[in-house]
């Protein structure tokens, strides 16, 4: 599974609208405007009036009005610059009129004036109509142009702003604060090429314009032109070394480039610059977290937090962080606040959907990736983990169809591959398995789980050869014991040299039934010319292999370990059949097991308690360690309660550990003898199984047991992720051909159904 954990960065912190210099007439000013998260432009610049007095105006004899005109435009200048914009407007009402009248080139500064005035008290339309007419009388008056571009790069309207910018910048081609502005306008409508042109015009009139170099640098930026971007970034804090927002975005350029120190110390000098900056915080954070650097990743997200408690961004990396701390009931809890304050935040859905999967909340699991998946559809992740979670539900076909799905997404990600292969083998198709695992192979050839998963199924379809070669695979990966047995043992592994004349040391690094299984090629090993065969095992191992043909010594893993290097060599008894060359026509014959006679005798006592009829040992549960025990184990003993029913027949319960207990609850009137509580070791197993006539059994050590002593033996298989050894498709065994009698469970077949088949079957075969 692929889990994965996205950060939403804060990638371009601002697209700043700056203002032009003011001139001599009242203009409207564009101030820096939004933050940009995530890479996505959400400028909405605010529109403020700065009110200046206005031009001199030249009052002679023959004028008497122009001191009148000139007193208005005072007065309404003064109001304006208070914030008394409804009386300045009334004030200005008289000059400017209703409508466009010949004038209107003289009132050009009342106009203007008029047309800030009514932005102030929110009437956009007549500002438009006052600046226009401005224009109209007057088509080279910059300060409307300046204006109206300002007033329509607010409202949005960006088509028109660019439009005003445009004929602005023919008027005034030497200044390269409106080139600049006109840049941001461009950008705004995703003109990326436009705007750079117009950046470069702007610095090749300024070349220290700060806001036209940073804002090249965010164009750069997003074509990934990360050269050039940086070098604009670097001239505006050339220029500016206290410009916070442009050691930000450097430091995010320079963590996608791999140079995490320096990026680390662009996010600290805007952080010097500016400390409540909570994007930098944000970023800092997240660069943390990428270190391992957990604590400090999560103090910064929550300084960030301090200082914009609302700050989803923020919530959703200290989710991230959280989760990798494996703190994660806090970690769901900071996306759930994540998504009330952002419902629409596919990312939070997505990291949601990965905690409570690990939490085993699958059905709210699943409701998470498909939110992830409504709002960003082509979130390949999101697709793969929906279907590890209907996997997780056991349902199958929904599952493969996510994973699927997920590959016309994206069809290079060897994870959702090996999916595939793990469901269409459950399915029952395994060369679709062969080729989905060979898939992921070609996209990652390291891939040890896919590598190991190819090696069991070959191994299942009797291709022997290639199948026990890629099983050696499990040496290489880190997560499993053989990895570590390795290092553990101061001597080579045996990889098929000659033996003669060496000590050999067989190292037990599998379950108790790999050892009864591949116990028979002790003998073979022995007979290859080796001088001395140790087998280490585990105690329960190890009475009963002192007498197996081929082994000199048995041993304790520590006393073994100790002693590794006076050993040749070492090997573990799973990577035999490879190096001695065993087909699926050449498997040598199971294990040959001594029965300890005054074993026997003592369990002829005990047995004999049961009466005459036929004798049938149960074992109804595996390890609960084992990683599929929850499907292959019973959920309780009364499970086989068909079994119940046939006549004359004895049940003797050989079930240890979990579930043992059970076989001691049963009523009297039930003929079972619970021993497992009795049984020391496999030396007593095997002289209780010598005097059954049948084990029924889960896929369990005992199952190899019984097997070996040539004791019929029927293994119930789970439903999902059957043990390799067992083959596919069969109901015998190679491994023990006259012995074992299989009964798969199919996909939606309850255990109790099994049984009943089992029943059936066990009638027909005692004849009762």
């Amino acid at each position: 599974m692929l889990i994965e954990h996205p950060i939403a960065l804060d990638l371009h912190p601002a697209l700043r609208l700056r203002k032009t210099k003011p001139s001599q007439h009242v203009i409207g000013r564009i101030e820096p405007s939004c933050q940009l998260n995530s890479g996505r432009h959400r400028a909405c610049a605010c529109l403020k009036l700065r009110i200046h007095s206005p031009s001199t105006t030249t009052v002679t004899a023959t004028s008497p009005l122009a001191p009148t005109r000139q007193h208005i435009l005072s007065e309404a200048t003064a109001l304006g610059a208070t914030g008394q914009f409804a009386d300045a407007l009334a004030l200005l009402a008289p000059l400017v009129g209703a409508k466009a009248t010949p004038e209107d080139a003289e009132h050009a500064d009342a106009l203007n004036l008029a047309a800030m005035c009514a932005t102030g008290v929110g009437q956009p339309a007549q500002a438009q109509a006052l600046w226009l007419r401005c224009i109209q009388a007057k088509p080279d008056f910059a300060d409307a142009y300046l204006g109206l571009g300002a007033m329509l790069a607010t409202l949005n309207q960006l088509a028109e702003a660019e439009a005003v910018y445009g004929r602005l910048a023919a008027i005034r081609p030497d200044d390269a604060d409106v080139h600049s502005n006109r840049g941001i306008v461009l950008h705004r409508l995703g003109r990326h090429d436009a705007a750079q042109a117009a950046y470069r015009v702007a610095l090749a009139l300024r070349p220290d314009h700060v806001d036209a170099n940073y804002n090249l640098g965010i164009v750069l930026h997003e074509q990934r032109r990360l050269d050039e971007a940086e070098a604009a970034y670097r001239t505006a804090l050339a220029v500016n070394p206290q410009f916070a927002k442009a050691n930000n975005n450097l430091g995010n350029l320079l963590r996608e480039r791999g140079r995490i120190e320096e990026a680390e110390e662009a996010y600290r000098q805007a952080l010097l610059a500016h400390p409540q900056y909570p994007e930098a915080l944000n970023n800092l954070g997240a660069l943390y977290r990428a270190l391992g650097r957990l604590r400090e990743a999560e103090l910064a997200c929550r300084l960030a937090l301090q200082i914009r408690p609302a700050y989803a961004d923020a919530l959703n990396n200290l989710g991230c962080v959280l989760t990798e701390l494996k703190r994660l009931p806090e970690a769901e809890s900071a996306y759930r606040q994540t998504l009330a304050l952002r419902p629409a935040f596919a990312e939070a859905h997505y990291n949601l959907g990965c905690v409570l999967h690990a939490l085993d909340q699958l059905v709210d699991a699943e409701c998470a990736y498909r939110e992830a998946l409504r709002l960003a559809p082509n979130r390949v992740e999101a697709a793969n983990n929906l279907g590890c979670t209907l996997l997780a539900q056991a349902r199958l076909p929904e599952a493969l169809a996510a994973f699927r799905h997920a590959l016309t997404l994206r069809a290079d990600i060897a994870e959702t591959h090996f999916n595939i292969g793990s469901i269409v083998k459950e399915l029952g198709d395994p060369e679709q398995a062969e080729a989905a695992y060979r898939g992921a192979l070609a996209l990652r050839p390291d891939y040890g789980d896919a590598k190991f998963r190819l090696a069991t199924l070959l191994i299942s379809m009797g291709r022997f050869e290639e199948g026990f070669l890629l099983y050696e695979c499990r040496y290489e990966m880190a997560g499993f014991a053989h990895h570590a047995t390795q290092s553990m043992l101061r001597c080579p592994r045996w990889r098929g040299e000659p033996l003669a004349g060496k000590s050999l040391l067989v190292w037990q690094e599998d379950g108790l039934g790999d050892m009864l299984q591949f116990g028979r090629y002790l003998r073979l090993l022995k007979a290859q010319g080796a001088a001395h065969v140790a087998f280490a095992c585990m105690a329960p191992l190890q009475r009963l292999f002192a007498d197996v043909d081929g082994v000199d010594a048995v041993l304790s893993h520590d006393d073994a370990s100790a002693r590794a290097g006076d050993f040749d060599c070492w090997i573990s008894a799973l990577s035999a059949p490879l190096y001695l060359g065993t087909t699926l026509y050449t498997i040598p014959p199971p294990l040959c097991i001594t029965l300890a006679p005054s074993r026997v005798e003592h369990w002829r006592a005990r047995l004999a308690v049961l009466g005459a009829g036929h004798r049938v040992g149960l074992v109804w549960k595996g390890n609960p360690k084992h990683h599929n025990d929850v499907h292959r184990s019973l959920p309780l003993l009364n499970t086989l309660a068909p079994l119940w029913s046939l006549p004359g027949v004895k049940f003797v319960s050989l079930q240890k550990g979990a579930g043992e207990d059970e076989a001691l609850s049963f009523p009297a009137s039930l003929p079972i003898l619970p021993l497992g509580a009795d049984l020391e070791d496999f030396t007593d197993t095997a002289a209780v199984i010598s005097q059954l006539d049948l084990l029924i059994c889960v896929d369990t050590s005992t199952a190899h047991l019984a097997a070996s002593l040539g004791k019929p033996c029927w293994v119930l298989l789970p439903a999902r992720d059957v043990d390799w050894r067992w083959m596919h498709g069969r109901d015998d065994s190679p491994w023990y051909p006259d012995t074992v009698r299989l009964f798969r469970r199919g996909l939606d077949e309850p255990w109790v159904a099994v049984a009943e088949r089992v029943r059936q079957v066990c009638a027909a075969w005692f004849g009762v």
